[in-house]
């Protein structure tokens, strides 16, 4: 048996490298580099790389990249290898495989502007930004790269994905078709550095004090960042304290990181780098790409979609939602964590969706008929479902209500079920940030991308979450959108952060097909909480986001918030959990717990707080809840 599986592991590796020895060959046989410094309007020169196909029997279209994190390898006899990817399927169609540094980074000239404002109304020739930087790129590419047809098409994941949105906004008749994928969009909102105005400290840290570092010349190496020197990031941040101490670790010289401090509303500064804002007469085909369990991006997918179908109502827009962490529709698509999807959903996209977007749009080749407006994998049954738009139209709100005995229920709560009436009923936890909920159960050097489906069983037993759940379900409920949270509340103090979780608890007898390909690890999924949306509300911004303000200790308030959307099926046999909590630790930063500027709050002004969340016939909190119609 064991010397059988070691024949087949040793025949199977043995394939991979050949392929991938096999695919390495044939790409330097068909394809050569050649790297050029391109011109921008302002005189500044960008750094681009170019793999050509050798063949000349037809012309060839333009597929780029725009980067952030740089296009190397650098030299013209060293090759960037794409053929060990599904990238590899556009070098079989004969693309023209373009990577530039954008503007100030790596070996490109310039200044670097972090997610730079699109400048609509440009005063003089002179005048950039991230759009006119991928319209002067293009202008250079199809004069002076022999062999192009013409067409020019632009995609990229993340920051990258941030850099595709500005593209679609260069206005370049040349450019046909555009995939932001996960795109950066609006980093007090939605994406990786805040959450509704809660600073995702862990990402940030990790993140910055390596890319922030200031390159005032071209380099080929950003070298090393800040070495954590404990290896467990929840006793890490804990002992940090106050996130200004964080500032004092990595110093002055990381511009953005000290500019986000001077900035703790969503004021102008912040507003004119949304990315939606822009977002109007868009010209090329768009296909937005996204994660429904991305950890970093998974706001701007969908709500970029959004404000291009009601800002640019003439767009040829298309949206993909996959069951990803960030960036996973470019890997293996099969499970995230312990959850499993029952097939390659990345394949899936790579070889229905976006291959034909991009071939259809660029060498007019094929059709673009069997994607529809919104292509969404739904969780829980593992399902694509298509659409003429997102959310569906054929969906129904219903609101779900706690209970006092611990409870989700469709049924509006009466004076009769809440018991006397006029008395005010809740469920009442202290929110303790000297002692904060950690975001998963396990020991953890780095943010986990796992955590977005992980089991929630460990939350559950801490008496600062609340867990909410229904009974076991007889029908099948598909939630189809963004989940709106109502939550009923008062507090001791002046501020503290709402934690709203969706759980779907699987039976306790559930047991996955054996034939479903998993992550390896034989983890217990009978009653197994997997969360399927979390997200975190910052009190102070209940109302606006402009203009914070703070809770009167003792006073019922209402803090209202949409979830970024789910599109999950909650099946027959399990049930629907909804968990309620203050902290998430150290995923996000801890809210003193006092009406403050957090950026310059001190150790000592962190405080305990009791949280009352009310569910009477009178302060209903409630969920609301988009379920797609049978």
């Amino acid at each position: 048996m064991i010397k059988t599986f070691l024949l087949v592991l040793t025949v199977c590796i043995s394939s991979v490298l050949f392929a991938q020895k096999e695919d390495s060959a044939w790409f330097v046989n068909n394809y050569y580099k050649i790297e050029r410094i391109v011109p921008m309007r302002d005189g500044v020169r960008l750094f681009t790389s170019f793999y050509i196909p050798k063949d000349s029997t037809e012309k060839h279209p333009f597929l780029m990249t725009r980067t952030p994190y740089s296009c190397a390898p650098y030299g013209e006899n060293k090759m960037r290898p794409v053929w060990d990817s599904y990238g590899m399927m556009y070098l079989r169609e004969n693309y023209i495989i373009v990577f530039q540094d954008v503007r100030g980074r790596y070996m490109s000239e310039g200044v670097f502007a972090d997610v730079r404002p699109f400048n609509k109304n440009k005063k003089n020739k002179k005048e950039i930004d991230e759009a006119s930087d991928t319209y002067d790129a293009i202008d250079w590419m199809l004069k002076n790269i022999p062999g192009n047809n013409g067409n020019v098409g632009v995609f990229g994941t993340s920051y990258p994905g941030f850099y595709s949105t500005e593209a679609a906004l260069s206005g370049h008749p040349a450019l046909k078709a555009v995939s932001p994928q996960a795109p950066v969009t609006d980093w007090f909102i939605g994406d990786d550095f805040h959450h509704n105005g809660a600073f995702f400290m862990m990402d940030g840290f990790s993140f910055y004090p390596t890319f922030g570092k200031p390159h005032p010349k071209p380099t080929q190496d950003y070298g090393e960042g800040f070495i954590t020197p404990v290896k467990d990031n929840y006793k890490f941040y804990l002992q940090a304290g106050a996130i200004k101490n964080l500032a004092a670790m990595i110093g002055d010289s990381i511009k953005f990181w000290h500019e986000m401090y001077q900035h703790p509303t969503y004021d102008a500064w912040w507003q004119a780098r949304n990315a939606r804002v822009g977002l109007y007469n868009v010209k090329p085909a768009m296909l937005w790409v996204g994660g429904l369990f991305d950890a970093e991006d998974c706001f701007g997918a969908w709500n970029c979609y959004k404000a291009t179908k009601a800002q640019s109502t003439g767009t040829n827009n298309k949206l993909v939602m996959g069951p990803w962490y960030h960036g996973q529709w470019t890997r293996e698509g099969s499970y995230l964590g312990n959850v499993r999807f029952a097939s390659n959903t990345a394949a899936y996209f790579q070889q229905n969706i976006e291959l034909p977007f991009f071939n259809y749009y660029l060498k007019t080749k094929g059709n673009v008929d069997a994607i529809a407006e919104a292509n969404i994998f739904f969780s829980g049954e593992n399902n694509w479902k298509k659409f003429t738009q997102w959310p569906p139209q054929n969906v129904t709100n219903k609101a779900l209500y706690i209970t006092a005995d611990g409870k989700l229920s469709f049924d509006k709560i009466t004076p009769d079920a809440a018991g006397t009436k006029g008395t005010a009923n809740f469920t009442e936890y202290t929110s303790d940030p000297a002692h904060p909920v950690p975001y998963t159960q396990d020991i953890q050097t780095q943010r986990t991308r796992e955590y977005m489906t992980d089991d929630q069983r460990f939350a559950e037993s801490r008496p600062d979450v609340l867990s909410f759940s229904t009974d076991t379900l007889t029908e099948a409920i598909t939630v189809a959108g963004p989940v709106i949270a109502d939550l009923i509340t008062a507090i001791s103090t002046t501020d503290a952060d709402f934690v709203v979780k969706v759980i779907d608890v699987f039976p306790d007898n559930f047991a996955y097909d054996t034939a479903m390909k998993n992550n390896g690890k034989d983890y217990p999924m009978g009653g197994y909480e997997m969360l399927v949306r979390g997200e975190i509300m910052r009190g102070k911004f209940r109302n606006s986001f402009e203009k914070p303000e703070p809770f009167i200790a003792g006073k019922i308030s209402e803090v209202k918030y949409a979830l970024p959307d789910i599109a999950h099926t909650f099946k027959v046999g399990h049930k629907l959990m909804i968990q309620i909590q203050s902290t998430w630790f150290p995923l996000v930063d801890r809210n003193p717990q006092k009406f403050i500027n957090i950026y310059t709050a001190s150790d000592s002004d962190f405080q305990k707080a009791n949280i009352k969340i009310y569910h009477d016939a009178v302060n209903q909190t409630k969920f609301i809840l988009p379920i797609l119609n049978k």
